[in-house]
């Protein structure tokens, strides 16, 4: 099979990135001796500067790790909503929806204490080891990728107009970034620089680092980003708001440790973080799979996919939510998921169809039955986070276009490594984009907007409510063989992360090695698809009923097939569906791999 790039092989450590400058840093700190948990920390810090338009360090993360013999964990790095976000406040602001920009939309940072927490557990290395190249990177500059500056144009009269921190920022002398010139943030260094010294004399490594976190929640950065959300700021609302984040919600919470949500297929075993996140979409989705598969790639193979999903996303809404009674065992279990399975028909669905898991009700968001009616807001290739949403009636440009060629513009990060004594780690960090609120001043990094994966309805699982998670769309994995982690792997792209994921584990599971090993190259780089029947995650949460959308590089006949069976099929451009990254290791052997994705032109692995 023709792939773009070779699976990476060897025994000493792999890494696999959305961006070359992270995968590069985190492989020098393997090489420097260090294992996988440092080198990921290392390289999602220079994510925040290399892909500031896709992730930053008041965002969020959830890490799925696999230390060598022990068990797969999930550490949750998605912060609360503040004690004072309610949805009788929201309301009384004369909000539907939670804004998709500003300071309303922030929930309690989670990222950098998620990171923290994995160097001081798991780590070997020291605060300045694994921060020095991302400080190297924000002080002295790195030539962006083509989207840093297409983003920032989107947003230049905002920047120019409201959020004049951030154009302070990224456009500097009216310039914004350019490919093949350097660009520097000294303001990101300037914190990170003065984070260390104000902690040097903290006491060992691990004391160092909790210092570092104590810093955070309630030192000089708390302090700045507790100011930011108190100025009033416009979004996508077209009003001005201040936000409910508070120095107390702040200093109140903290990343932790949970056990994964698992299914058991075909002699793997997939973990994924729990259904504060979508990630259980992914396992809901092998659930419903019947005994015989449809041949892989087939139009048959492809609208059962698709329907499927459809069936998930639909429990997702209902279902999921940072709450203790979410029904997933029901969710996942053969006698639920047998009836759901004689759902699919040879026709395409175009209703949500939630179920009634051990007998339950199913309750849609009011925002769910409308959207579903009006079809609005909705952007059918425009897949990912809209960060900076599209509104006729607000003032707020709009998000980042899609190019001529039919790609569209990223919205996550993804980061995986495995090391030499067989330590892995997948981790998808987002939000805190530079398109999603103004630069805090004093910092270089903006606040993030999760909130608005919330609903401004009572009684729902992931009504906004103080003290829980917003439901997210971030969803790393980590699949085991026989009962040892044999893989990692995830990829940008909001509500579409667990229908790439699940198209390319399945690819890796149905079709034959390469070299001997998993063929995760092919995997990711074979023709991939989405759909859009579903309430979306982001502002201002539109969705496409029926809708299919392939890449160009799809079988003629499987487009035809699909449209007969009734779906409105998109075809989009060649390489525009999926970001994935994967790394792997082979328990027997002890042979690592790696592979990354090529659509975008900036993911890369590297390992030897």
């Amino acid at each position: 099979m023709f792939t773009t790039r070779p699976t990476l092989q060897g025994t000493f450590g792999m890494v696999s990135s959305t961006h070359w400058l992270a995968s590069q840093s985190a492989m020098a700190v393997l090489e420097s001796g260090g294992n996988a948990y440092d080198a990921a920390v290392a390289g999602a810090f220079v994510l925040h500067v290399v892909e500031p338009h896709l992730n930053g360090p008041a965002g969020e993360v959830p890490i799925l790790l696999a230390p060598a013999g022990g068990e797969v964990r999930v550490l949750c790095g998605q912060g609360v909503a503040p004690a004072g976000a309610t949805v009788a406040y929201y309301r009384g602001l004369g909000l539907d929806l939670v804004p998709g920009t500003g300071p309303l939309a922030a929930a309690v940072p989670g990222a950098f204490d998620a990171w923290m927490l994995l160097l001081r557990d798991h780590g070997t290395k020291s605060l300045d080891d694994v921060l020095a190249y991302a400080i190297g990177y924000a002080e002295h500059g790195h030539a962006p990728v083509e989207r840093v500056g297409e983003t920032v144009e989107t947003v230049r009269e905002l920047f120019e107009t409201e959020w004049t921190s951030s154009a302070d920022v990224y456009l500097p002398g009216g310039r914004a970034p350019r490919p093949g010139e350097l660009f520097a943030n000294p303001t990101l260094a300037a914190t990170w620089k003065r984070l260390l010294a104000e902690t040097a004399g903290a006491g060992d490594r691990e004391a160092r680092i909790d210092a570092a976190r104590e810093v955070w929640r309630t030192g000089f950065i708390a302090e700045a980003l507790t100011r930011q959300a108190a100025r009033p700021t416009k979004d996508t609302s077209g009003e001005r708001h201040t936000g409910t984040l508070t120095a107390a919600d702040l200093a109140g919470w903290s990343a932790a440790y949970e056990a994964p949500a698992t299914y058991d297929w075909n002699g793997w075993t997939v973990c994924k973080p729990g259904p504060w996140s979508q990630g259980p979409v992914l396992l809901q989705q092998l659930a419903l799979l019947p005994p015989e598969l449809p041949p892989y790639g087939s139009a048959r193979y492809v609208h059962l996919l698709v329907e499927n999903c459809k069936l998930a996303m639909a429990d997702r809404e209902a279902w999921y939510g940072d709450a203790t009674d979410v029904p997933l065992d029901d969710l996942l279990s053969d006698a639920y998921n047998t009836p759901r399975r004689a759902l699919v028909g040879e026709r395409a669905e175009n209703d949500l169809r939630p179920g009634s898991p051990g007998g339950r009700t199913p309750r849609l968001c009011a925002h769910a039955r409308v959207a579903a009616a009006a079809q609005e807001g909705f952007d059918a290739l425009g897949v990912g986070e809209p960060t900076v949403a599209k509104s006729p009636a607000s003032p707020v440009p709009g998000e980042p276009e899609i190019l001529a060629d039919g790609n569209t513009r990223g919205d996550t990060c993804h980061l995986d490594v495995v090391d030499r004594w067989g330590n892995m780690v997948s981790a998808t960090p987002s939000g805190g984009w530079l398109q999603s609120n103004p630069v805090v001043p004093e910092l270089g990094f903006p606040l993030g907007t999760r909130l608005q994966m919330t609903w401004l309805e009572d009684g729902l699982p992931n009504s906004l409510t103080p003290g829980r998670r917003p439901r997210t769309t971030l969803t790393p994995s980590i699949a085991l063989r026989d009962g040892v982690p044999v893989m990692a792997f995830g990829t940008p792209g909001g509500d579409q992360q667990d229908q790439w994921q699940l198209h390319f584990f399945l690819a890796v599971a149905l079709r034959g090695p390469v070299r001997g090993g998993l063929d995760l190259q092919g995997a990711i780089d074979a023709p991939n698809w989405h759909n859009d029947s579903f309430p979306g995650s982001f502002y201002p949460r539109g969705m496409r009923p029926g809708s299919v959308t392939v890449e160009s590089r799809t079988d003629p006949a499987v487009v035809a097939e699909l449209r007969r069976r009734g779906h409105d099929v998109t075809v989009g451009g060649p390489w525009s569906e999926g970001r994935l990254c994967a790394v792997a290791r082979d328990p027997e052997t002890g042979v690592l791999s790696a592979a990354a994705n090529p659509r975008g032109m900036q993911g890369y692995a590297v390992g030897r």
